[in-house]
This record gives C-alpha cells, structure tokens and sequence, in this order.
C-alpha cells in the first residue's frame, strides 16, 4: 500500500500502533469463498456497520479497505478533531479562570506537541475497535487492498476475485480542493493532514468557514496562533440557523480568530518561507500572509477507480453514488451507504444508513433513508446542534410553524457556569405540540438534541417535553421551558374564564 493512501505521521509509536490495528504491513488477505452473500467496499463507519452487522447474521461477508479501517471517522476527522477540541476549550477554561475567582499564574502556556500526543495516543486506544483483526474475529473477510468492479457480480482485489450476491459501496469521501490558482503549488492542509503536525502554526490561514472550518479554527487560535479565517459567505455557517451562528462569531472574534467574510480567495503564492493568500472583499484587496493554510470547504465523493461503469452503479463527482430511498444503486444487486452517496456528511448518519443497507440487501427490507430524523451538531464553542426542519426550510414546504425559544441567560445551570451565550429554540406545526425542527446552541448542544430528536422519532411533541421531569439544575431545562412555554398559549381567555368558573363553583 502506498503512502498516497496510507498518510500517517510521524511515525512515533502511538501511530505505529494506530497502524498497526487499522492497516498492518503484516497482513495477509484471506482465500475467497466461492460467493458471498456480502461483499462491502470501504471500512470507514458505514462500511464496518453493515459487514460487522451482516456477519452477526451468519452471512458470509467480505470487507475490502485500501487504506486504514476506521475511514476519516478514526483517522482524520472526529476522533482527532475532538481530542484537539477539547484540548482547547482546556486552555480557555484556563484562560478565563479569572471570571470564576480562580487565580492562574501569569505566563502559562500551551504546549502543542503535548496536545498533539496526547491525541495520537487517544487515537490508538480507540483504534483497537476498528481494527483488522477484530473485525476477522468477527467472522468478517477482511482485505486489504483495492478493490474494483469487474462487472455487476465480481470485484478484484490485487490477483484475487470476489463473486458476491450483494454488495455495498462505502468508500466515504475525501477533503474537497478548491480551485484557488496557485494552491496546489503553494501547499496546504487538509483534514488529512493537520492532524500530523508537530508543531504550532504561528500564523494560520483557514479557507471555509462552514463546520470544518469554525472547529479547528477558534482551537488554533486558543493554542496559540495568529488565526485568520476566510469565508465566502456574510457570516459563518451559512447553513445554520443565523442567531446560532452570530453567538459562534463572537466567541471566535473572543478566542482571537480573525473573521475575513464575503471574501474570495484569488490567488495563492509562496514568499520566502512563507505563504500568502490574495484576498478580495467588501472592502477591495488584500494580502493574508500564513505558515501554514487549512482548507475546509466541503467533501468530494470517492467514486474514482472502483470500476462502477463495469456494475453497472450510476454516480456523479460532485454527488456521488446515486441512490433511491432504500439506498439500491441502478444495479439491483449493488446498494451503497454514508458519505459517498448521502447529502448527511455525519458519521452518525452513515451508521444509521448502514443499518438500512442490511436489511435492504439481505432481506428484500424495505426501509428508507427519508424516514429517518437525523440530528447533527458542529463542535464549536458553544456547540450549535439541529435536528428537523430550519424555518425558511419550513416556509419552503408549505408548513406553517410557531416558533418557541429559551434564550440560556435565563437558565440558571448556564448562568453558574458561565455559559449563557446560547439558546433552544423549536418549531412546531402551527396549531399543535408537533415538533418540525430545532436548534440548540450550548456548550453541550450535541448531548442535549438528542431528547428533541427522541421525541420526534417517537412522534411526542412538546407536551411530551412539558410532563417529561429535568433535573434541577441543568442546561437542559431550557427544553423543558421551551415546552412550559407552548403549554402556556393553550390557556387562552376563554379557558382562562372557564377555569374561573370552575373554580369559583367549587368553592
């Protein structure tokens, strides 16, 4: 395997053994069986699901990965950008351990090589679960290797040919590169590459303010770096719900992060030991001199070099895998699952998606991906996680909503721990307790969509919410005054006068 695919660095010991799970030198791929029921193509989250899934069911099931098990979950994306994540809201809580009386020594620092090993290490750990070996264990033939189409039964990997009754493609996707003349010349960083750093950027230019973007960006600059972050766009997380993403800016513009917004990014060009970015914005031209340049702008499909004209497999660059609502390719054979063929980027989406391609391939199932209410969070801080429906993605729909909010300066859990910047706010259908849609910004967002989510997957609503008992105190009660709220439009005048009523007979 070449080190195109195989991009791990430095090779210290806590990689040595991060590979040593996720793709040993050792390794030595399996004699076919003559068909299997099961071949999967990608061992990132969707592809390890569905074979470790298939093969608990007795199926006999081949999984085929080029580079490391794990996929960008593991290896590049949200195992090392929280433990980096994490790191950094550490060095803020220091920072800002004046506001809650605590007094820290002046001239305290981050030491970032600690940081970085500290995430290596972490990242070996978990490894383990998405190892080779474990998933041999598990009944699972695993190799690793290429794999391409031969037609709409067949695959090859290396000299060896797979014959397989169904199969799934979950090659996952890969960082997208912007076309910004002189780029590629200059060098830059991607999600595949910042987590090998050694060393702190002095000076680091972020292009993409979308979620990539906005996580790393603000954990940089709390490290310790000259952050400069460019988007083009009015504001960052153009997708989010705007007030979300104005508490997020000011929390960045706090940690230190440079916004430069509705801007363009020209042209790119190496000066001296450096590099710099030539910018175009509301205010005309400029220069963003960097060490080093991230670029966060969005996910291509991996769709390249699988053969997929030979099966038969209809797909795109820019989109993918196409797919219908059961996640069958235009081969009937061949169903395909997680980022190479979803608009959902998100790990948890492709677990889930993962388990619809089980069913659907090896039981004649016919469950669909739309049914499915999929939550999602970027690791900001404060976090600003979604489940459902925006407004105007309502509006857009001919859905008609009421819209109840709990702004968190008004929780007292958030006020004691310094965390009011951040809200709850759900959209029900109009007229009723229904849920469409909503939006959490907190510093543990994520945690605290998921009892929205289960009521809308269980088809509750905010009365549901209302009756549901929140620990005191808690972020968390912000739902439950965002349900206190709606139950409070109930009482209208005339039940208002009714209740008077009743209660003046019963005297």
């Amino acid at each position: 395997m070449t080190d195109e695919h195989v991009r791990v660095q430095p090779r210290d010991p806590y990689n040595l053994e991060l590979l040593a799970h996720v793709h040993p030198e050792d390794w030595i791929n399996p004699a076919p069986v003559e068909r299997y029921n099961l071949v999967v193509i990608g061992a990132g989250t969707a592809g390890l699901i569905t074979a470790a899934g298939s093969a608990g069911l007795a199926a006999r099931v081949a999984l085929v990965e080029r580079a490391l098990m794990g996929g960008d979950c593991l290896n590049f994306g949200c195992v090392p950008s929280k433990g980096l994540i994490a790191a950094s809201r550490v060095a803020a809580t220091v920072r800002d351990a004046g506001e809650f009386g605590i007094e820290v020594p002046p001239g305290t620092q981050v030491n970032f090589g600690a940081v970085m090993e500290r995430m290596r290490r972490l990242r070996a750990e978990i490894s383990r679960n998405d190892s080779a070996q474990r998933y041999r264990d598990l009944g699972v033939d695993v190799y690793l290797g290429t794999a391409r189409f031969t037609g709409r039964d067949t695959l090859v990997v290396g000299e060896r040919t797979l014959r397989f009754k169904k199969a799934v493609i979950a090659t996952g996707g890969r960082a997208a590169r912007p076309p910004i003349p002189g780029l590629e010349a200059t060098g830059f960083l991607t999600n595949e590459s910042v987590f090998s750093l050694t060393e702190l950027p002095r000076r680091l230019a972020v292009i993409g303010a979308g979620p990539i973007g906005c996580e790393l960006a603000p954990a940089f600059a709390r490290f310790g770096a000259e952050v400069t972050l460019i988007g083009n766009h009015d504001r960052i997380l153009p997708r989010e719900d705007r007030s979300a993403a104005e508490i997020v800016q000011k929390r960045m513009a706090r940690d230190g992060v440079r916004l430069m917004l509705d801007c363009e990014v020209l042209y790119a060009e190496r000066q001296g030991s450096g590099k710099v970015l030539f910018v175009r914005g509301p205010s005309g031209e400029s220069e963003v001199p960097a060490d080093e340049v991230l670029v966060g702008v969005g996910r291509s499909p991996n769709v390249e070099g699988l053969g997929l004209e030979e099966a038969g497999v209809a797909y795109d660059t820019r989109v993918g895998i196409h797919v219908d609502d059961r996640l069958r390719t235009s081969n009937r054979h061949i169903f395909a699952a997680g980022d190479v063929c979803s608009r959902f980027k998100f790990t948890h989406a492709a677990d889930a998606m993962a388990r619809i391609a089980i069913q659907n391939a090896l039981f004649l199932g016919r469950a669909k991906v739309s049914a499915l209410t999929i939550p999602w969070c970027t690791y900001t801080d404060p976090e600003v996680a979604h489940v459902g429906l925006y407004k105007d993605e309502a509006a857009a729909q001919g859905i008609a909503v009421e819209t109840f909010e709990q702004d968190l300066h008004h929780v007292d859990r958030a006020i004691l721990d310094g965390e009011g910047d951040g809200f709850v706010k759900v959209h029900v259908r109009k007229g009723t307790d229904r849920i469409v849609g909503a939006s959490i910004v907190a510093r543990h967002a994520g945690e605290m969509i998921s009892e929205i989510t289960a009521a809308m997957v269980a088809r509750g609503g905010l009365k549901t919410l209302a009756r549901t008992i929140h620990p005191y105190p808690t972020q968390a009660e912000g739902i439950k005054r965002v349900a206190d709220a709606y139950n409070r439009t109930r009482l209208t005048p005339l039940v208002r006068w009714l209740f008077g009523k009743w209660l003046s007979w019963t005297q």
